[in-house]
């Protein structure tokens, strides 16, 4: 068989293995047509929809519709590339579309990991034919970064309001041609917390012209106040705001008659008799038929912040957020829910997360640790593969927390089984090359293969309290025949995880205790890929990911 039709076989034998689900959703499985999960589906097919619509970690969302057309974006700290775009047709079904960030900027800092840094709540909006992200970096300033179409090209970002510790920045463009800005402050880095401000940009949105002004402070009744999203609605000025902690909180409105203030409060949201914690934090939608939505997240700890929609209406000119408690005018999240009316019924989409690695792009999923260099990873579309190219970890990194070229995604739900299949080909110049499956975050385990001056080893490493510099624990489990091998992991409730391997692909062996997945910085547990090697030398080990697939425990 020539080289041509060889590639071809191996093409269609990986596609095929996923037509069981290509038959049942009717919908296909590749980078390029809209992605079905096998473990997670908010929408029930029935006209109902279950939270979260989107289970995986889209912190602080942010949302608007365009049209028939719903868009959406997230923190993503400093993961690359940035600032995800996510939309929507029916406020339920969602899939990624791309990212307004290639590189997160000052370019040389996020050359190395900063957990927990970079880019916190943005905000979108659209505007004369243009679309807008603001977002903020709690160590630098407010950032604008804007783009005619959504999937391209944004523009540069530009500091707009430079200052250590704004965050959170939503727009507002008056009547008047006046523009505005709603931001809050990181007490990490200001010195000050719980209160909201407003500062004046020129007409465009582009520049800060005066310095911000607080309009409410929360430290009595709403400690950890900020967030806000900034509104207008007859003739009032709102500004949706989460207070009360990530975990703990819950959504406030603040509305007045003048853009600073005085203004009123209420709860308008909160957990009630729900089983959804700190309920708060997104973004108030309307459909083409005139309801009214809310999107939020909830924090599930190791998972992350996951996003929830939630049925909205407005009464005396306040919204009530979710099912009414007693008519109180607070409302408490629902569980399932009749899907918003958009006109129309479109077929269930879901984020992707499988990826075969048979196109040039990788899935929009996968995000690095720090701005990626070029030669940490190529998709090689001609043999379907993932290369990644070992790469020399930092002199200072104590363990994989502080190594840039982890290649990592969100967990998708609660339960679910990530399957990989590489062959590794070391540099024979060089020992101690290493590339496996990872689970990431404060503490994190991880199965891989590893090179030495005999041959290669299957091994098997944690590292408790990775972020507090403690060394990982390395175990040598058996050396392998051979390069070429599966690696898995199944994660159970709670996100308690199992690793295991395989030489042929059917049999799988269990390897390690059961790792309990736990957060990172501001972010859920993440799932993913690494190559590393403890020295230097002129080439690289080569190690070649076949494809990567997540699928429903068993």
């Amino acid at each position: 068989m020539d080289k041509t039709n060889f590639i071809a076989l191996k093409t269609c034998l990986k596609l095929c293995l996923s037509l069981p689900s290509l038959f049942f959703y009717n919908s296909g499985f590749s980078q390029q047509t809209d992605h079905i999960s096998k473990v997670w589906i908010a929408d029930q097919g029935n006209g109902t929809y279950k939270n979260p619509v989107i289970n995986a970690d889209y912190s602080d969302p942010d949302a608007i519709r365009v049209g028939d057309d719903f868009y959406m974006v997230a923190s993503s700290f400093d993961a690359v590339p940035g600032l995800p775009i996510l939309h929507s047709k029916d406020l339920v079904n969602w899939k990624i579309i791309g990212h307004a960030l290639k590189r997160q900027p000052p370019f040389e800092h996020f050359e190395k990991t900063q957990h927990g840094n970079g880019v916190w709540a943005p905000s979108i909006r659209y505007r004369n034919g243009e679309f807008y992200i603001y977002y903020p970096d709690p160590d630098f300033g407010i950032y604008l970064t804007k783009a005619k179409t959504i999937t391209g090209e944004w523009s540069v970002p530009k500091l707009i309001a430079e200052g250590k510790g704004l965050i959170d920045p939503c727009p507002l463009w008056d009547e008047d041609g006046k523009t505005y800005l709603a931001y809050a402050y990181a007490g990490s880095r200001a010195g000050i917390k719980s209160v909201i401000a407003v500062m004046p940009l020129n007409a465009e949105g582009t520049s800060a012209t005066g310095t911000g002004t607080i309009v409410y402070d929360g430290h009595e009744l709403d400690p950890t106040i900020e967030g806000p999203k900034f509104y207008k609605r007859n003739g009032y000025y709102y500004i949706f705001a989460p207070a009360g902690g990530v975990s703990t909180g819950w959504q406030l409105i603040l509305r007045s008659k003048n853009i600073y203030g005085p203004y009123e409060r209420k709860v308008v949201m909160d957990q009630g008799k729900s089983t959804v914690n700190g309920p708060h934090q997104g973004a108030w939608v309307s459909t083409q038929t005139g309801e009214d939505w809310f999107l939020h997240f909830q924090d599930k700890d190791a998972y992350g912040r996951v996003v929830h929609l939630q049925p909205m209406k407005w009464v005396n000119n306040w919204p009530v957020i979710g099912l009414d408690q007693n008519n109180s005018g607070k409302g408490e999240p629902v569980m399932i829910y009749k899907k918003p009316n958009t006109g129309k019924v479109y077929p269930i989409v879901t984020p992707d997360e499988s990826d075969e690695f048979n196109t040039q792009q990788l899935g929009l999923q996968w995000q690095w640790q720090a701005n990626p260099k070029t030669f940490w990873a190529f998709t090689d579309a001609t043999k379907g593969v993932l290369k990644l190219y070992t790469f020399k970890t930092p002199e200072e990194a104590k363990n994989l927390w502080d190594v840039p070229n982890l290649l990592l995604q969100k967990f998708p739900a609660d339960e679910f089984m990530a399957t990989t299949k590489l062959t590794f080909k070391p540099n024979p110049k060089l020992e101690n090359e290493k590339t496996g499956l990872v689970i990431m975050g404060r503490s994190y385990a991880n199965i891989a293969v590893k090179s030495k001056k005999d041959g290669l080893y299957l091994v098997y490493g944690s590292c408790i309290n990775a972020d507090k510099g403690k060394s990982e624990d390395e175990t040598e489990i058996t050396k392998l025949k051979s390069g070429t091998i599966y690696f898995r992991v199944k994660v159970s409730l709670g996100a308690k995880c199992k690793f295991s391997y395989s030489e042929d692909g059917i049999n799988f062996i269990n390897v390690g205790a059961e790792f309990q997945a736990n957060a990172g910085q501001w972010i859920g547990a993440k799932m993913g890929l690494f190559a590393i090697r403890d020295s230097q030398t002129n080439d690289s080990g080569i190690a070649e990911y076949d494809w990567f697939r997540v699928e429903a425990l068993k």
